[in-house]
């Protein structure tokens, strides 16, 4: 009856992918071309690439991740892995297969719609595919000016063999478009990625690259996300959607043994403003049997031991076998030495840099496991507790504060109003982008005087629902400010614009105002508050 069904749900599938490449489908190189815009090449985060299992036997291909039907089979299956200190690889428990990143259409198809076979709700699967269609508007072309570059996430930031794979990338792009440039456009933890390999290619980095704009990258790591998904695992999707997608019980079993995940634990060493703890409620017990609750914090450093004992006993059973899979300090020294890396990293001279960010949404830092009332007597019931979190300003995902921390000498940081992966198609951020990128051609844009985007009563009701402010922060650090600010007193700003559309049948007034407040917040940095009103009445003749 199992093999019945297992028949069924491959033919069910293989009717779905016969569906989507019949059907409408966005024709490549077609539309309006910029042939004077420099080359981008779209970096991914974790879990942001399609990954294929490739049968070494027969040569054939079965999409892993990500993929609906089967997916949590196919995944414990082909992608559950052990790490290897000697190589500092981290190597699937399938012998007979070895995972590869399509390349298909100079590397977007990987990074572009995950699942692009069956699509559960738009937000769970759609990936860099917003910002590539809206690039392509802006006059980028596929294999000339627009690629991407998916990489195995489970491996280390700095390992020798996705290091050598971007730089034949750098390469073939620079060759492409003949012999320009590249903006690098990176997402999450590609933003370490990128910055292992500029502090050990540096000489490769400067080569090729002329700009890098980081967007949402967790600089200093993700404490209160990454102790919880040590613990509990972590779902990719939310909703209903995850009764269709992988368990969050076989997520935590792969991430135990995946460098990358132990790259973006919380840094130790950075300065926090509040430092990230992982805090649990137990009960102690005195000699005469009288018991008290205490709460118990535990520093960055100090939280390995907990979460170590809580995972001593971890373990999976694969191919009839049981695999003792515990907290992994041999991937907890090769991360510290990757964190040694990033901190050491430098940007080169010829090389600007840029920060994008997401704000205004609750974002896990610290961790908290038990109550007063019901406290933790086990350090082993801890991946089956419940994690409530204390939070901090951030996209969900990443705080602010680690987001901003990038240690380099920016052009400019920007927050914005966003989650971790929706901000990929904010229009916010296509703005400023296509400023950067010089695709709007625009000498006289200026961010600091020019706020040209007002969110719509339905961004405001979106980003209420998710419980988030509308808070948007622009930080220029650039010397070459057109506008400098006197130290002794705020500068204020107001503009308002005025204009009337009229036709025989149809009248519309429009009136916008602007104030603007710089405040100076040292000798390098000013603050920017911006307020916008816009009010539009509509006549019919």
């Amino acid at each position: 009856m199992t093999i019945l069904i297992d028949d069924l749900v491959k033919s069910v599938e293989l009717m779905i992918q016969i569906i989507s490449r019949t059907g409408k489908q966005q024709k490549v190189g077609e539309g309006f071309v910029d042939p004077t815009l420099d080359p981008v090449l779209l970096v991914p985060g974790i879990a942001g690439s399609i990954l294929d299992a490739v049968d070494d036997q027969t040569g054939s291909i079965e999409r892993v991740w990500v993929r609906i039907l089967r997916a949590d089979r196919e995944f414990c299956s082909k992608l559950w892995s052990r790490f290897d200190p000697s190589t500092g690889k981290t190597v699937s428990l399938n012998s007979d297969t070895h995972i590869e990143v399509p390349d298909d259409r100079n590397g977007l198809y990987a990074i572009d719609v995950l699942d692009p076979d069956l699509i559960i709700g738009r937000e769970a699967v759609y990936y860099f595919h917003d910002m590539i269609v809206e690039m392509q508007s802006w006059g980028y072309q596929e294999g000339t000016t627009l690629f991407g570059f998916g990489y195995d996430f489970r491996q280390s930031n700095r390992l020798q063999d996705t290091l050598d794979r971007l730089a034949a990338k750098f390469e073939s792009v620079y060759t492409a478009s003949g012999g320009r440039k590249i903006t690098l456009i990176s997402h999450s933890m590609g933003g370490l990625l990128v910055k292992c390999f500029m502090s050990l290619q540096s000489e490769i980095f400067e080569k090729y690259v002329n700009k890098w704009i980081a967007i949402a990258a967790p600089f200093q790591g993700a404490p209160g996300y990454i102790n919880a998904a040590f613990l509990n695992g972590c779902s990719f999707v939310s909703g209903w959607a995850q009764n269709f997608f992988i368990s969050k019980w076989s997520m935590h079993q792969l991430l135990v043994e995946c460098p990358s995940v132990y790259e973006l634990m919380g840094s130790r060493d950075f300065q926090w403003q509040h430092a990230p703890v992982l805090e649990i409620w137990k009960e102690k017990k005195s000699g005469n049997g009288d018991s008290t609750i205490l709460l118990e914090s535990f520093s960055p450093s100090d939280a390995v031991s907990v979460i170590s004992q809580a995972l001593s006993i971890n373990k999976i059973k694969y191919d009839g076998l049981e695999i003792p899979l515990p907290f992994n300090f041999e991937i907890l020294k090769w991360a510290n030495e990757t964190r040694k890396i990033l901190d050491s990293a430098n940007l080169p001279d010829s090389v600007k840099f840029y920060n994008i960010y997401g704000t205004s949404l609750e974002t896990p830092h610290s961790v908290c496991y038990g109550s007063e009332d019901s406290p933790v007597n086990d350090l082993h019931q801890l991946p089956f507790c419940l994690a409530s979190y204390i939070c901090v300003d951030g996209d969900g995902t990443v705080p602010v504060e680690s987001a901003k921390a990038d240690g380099l000498n920016a052009v400019a940081r920007v927050g914005v109003p966003g989650e971790h992966r929706g901000i990929l198609c904010d229009r916010h951020v296509f703005r400023v982008l296509k400023h950067w990128v010089r695709a709007d051609h625009d000498p006289f844009y200026n961010p600091m005087i020019d706020y040209v985007i007002l969110p719509t009563l339905f961004d405001l009701e979106r980003r209420q629902e998710k419980g988030s402010n509308v808070n948007e922060e622009w930080e220029i650090v650039s010397a070459e400010t057109e506008h400098p600010v006197t130290k002794d007193k705020n500068q204020l700003v107001g503009s308002i614009a005025v204009s009337i559309v009229e036709n025989d049948k149809f009248s519309r007034e429009e009136a916008y105002a602007t104030a603007m407040v710089v405040q100076p917040q040292s000798e390098e940095t000013n603050r920017v508050d911006v307020t916008a009103v816009s009010v539009c009445v509509s006549r019919n003749a």
